[in-house]
């Protein structure tokens, strides 16, 4: 059935108005959908996407019908998916066969086809991003016909298609190489933000889990660092109370972060006052939880996002030259940088393609114009041979992204043959491979 509907993302940035809205219910009819619809077809999950990556002005897609387990490799822990399951509903799936995602990121309303697709990522040197994991995986091409690929018939090709942004296209079953279920203990503290990049590496070396989130205008910055443990495993850390959870991640998290966002909303001058405020009063905690519940974290406040991946060993260099970089321009910036890192992985498109990365994300809030600032970072993340996060804003077009993959031309070729007539094109799309 059509669905009337405007197209807005999660952020704002992006709104469109396609002619027709479908949420077909099973692969059948998607299908049928592709073989019979009107101009180019976009498949769209949660919105989450910064870029008008998923965006189209004629058929737009969503599979959340398309939600749930398809099978269980017991022996082998994968389990696969119909493309729609959200990020957020897996752990309740997985859990009565004792299976968790071999790692996450900090928030989770996003598709699975859709956190594959763009090279979405958590954090740990030990894990790669979700597509690292994918073993298999099935869409439907521009024809309307079902196409299987996995990684014990057609390695090669899988690994070149697993991120695609839905160019080849509409993904309707993943496949995830899982892990037995964990829990994690939490430590989260404060630190001085030139130590913590003086020793970055070693840091996320000796920790399952390293991130870090540091508030400009400020020397100091909270870490996270996580640890894994069997969930039947003994340990002095008990859960986090449910209030200090509320306190931490809502109250102060959330209420008291929009708080101070719209106080420097209205007086820029008070947001490095603010900051310093913030990372003073950063707590010192320990606790113990589920995978997810550990991983995840409510995301409230929105705000712009640009993130690149660069090499590893460049990341601190990269993050001073930032610092300089606002600094310099006195630009008043309420919202943190992040810092995460990821394993190399062999996926065509992944950001982290063959090396280990450190991903650098740039906030402003949603009320603020991203651009001005987002346009002076860029080069120096560029610098460094960084990948923009395919969901994620960026400049680069084709030429530029050539650059970055070895296998970029090769996958350009693929979709090209796939899909000469754009089926699942628009002009973003065509701005990165065309």
């Amino acid at each position: 059935m059509d669905i009337p509907v405007i197209f807005s993302n999660w952020s704002g940035s992006v709104r469109t108005q396609p002619h027709t809205f479908l949420q077909p219910a099973t692969i059948a009819e998607v299908q049928h959908l592709v073989r019979t619809a009107r101009g180019s077809v976009r498949p769209v999950g949660a919105g989450h996407s910064f870029t008008p990556v998923a965006a189209g002005t004629e058929t737009m897609v969503n599979l959340d019908k398309l939600s749930g387990i398809v099978s269980v490799d017991t022996d082998r822990k994968r389990v696969r998916f119909l493309a729609g399951t959200r990020l957020r509903t897996v752990p309740g799936l997985l859990a009565p066969f004792g299976l968790a995602l071999a790692n996450q990121g900090d928030v989770d309303p996003q598709s699975l086809a859709g956190a594959v697709s763009t090279s979405t990522h958590g954090t740990g040197l030990g894990f790669t991003g979700f597509a690292g994991t994918v073993t298999a995986l099935s869409l439907i091409d521009a024809a309307g016909q079902r196409r299987d690929y996995s990684l014990d018939e057609n390695p090669e090709l899988l690994r070149l298609i697993t991120v695609s942004v839905g160019a080849l296209g509409i993904i309707v079953e993943v496949e995830m190489q899982c892990v037995d279920a964990f829990d994690l203990v939490a430590e989260e503290i404060g630190g001085d933000f030139d130590e913590i990049l003086d020793n970055w590496e070693t840091n996320a070396r000796s920790a399952d889990h390293y991130e870090c989130f540091w508030f400009p205008h400020t020397g100091r910055a909270q870490i996270k660092r996580n640890t894994r443990l069997a969930p039947d495993a003994a340990h002095e850390v008990g859960q986090r109370p449910k209030w200090k959870e509320f306190l931490d991640e809502e109250l102060v998290g959330n209420g008291a972060f929009a708080a101070a966002l719209a106080v420097g909303r209205a007086v820029p001058a008070s947001i490095p006052y603010a900051n310093r405020i913030a990372t003073a009063a950063l707590s010192h905690n320990r606790y113990r939880g589920t995978n997810h519940g550990v991983f995840v974290s409510p995301r409230r406040v929105r705000f712009h996002e640009m993130e690149y991946a660069v090499p590893l060993a460049d990341g601190p260099a990269v993050v001073r030259e930032i610092r300089s970089l606002i600094d310099r321009r006195g630009w008043r910036i309420g919202f943190p940088l992040e810092l995460r890192t990821t394993a190399a992985d062999d996926v065509a498109l992944s950001t982290s393609t063959g090396r280990e990365s450190m991903y650098i994300a740039t906030h402003v809030p949603q009320f603020v114009d991203p651009q001005p600032i987002f346009a002076e970072i860029e080069p120096l993340l560029r610098s460094a041979g960084g990948r923009p996060h395919w969901g994620k804003m960026h400049t680069l077009a084709r030429a530029d992204l050539a650059e970055l993959y070895p296998r970029f031309d090769e996958f350009c070729a693929l979709r090209e043959q796939m899909d000469p007539q754009w089926r699942f094109g628009s002009n973003y799309l065509k701005k990165l491979f065309g």
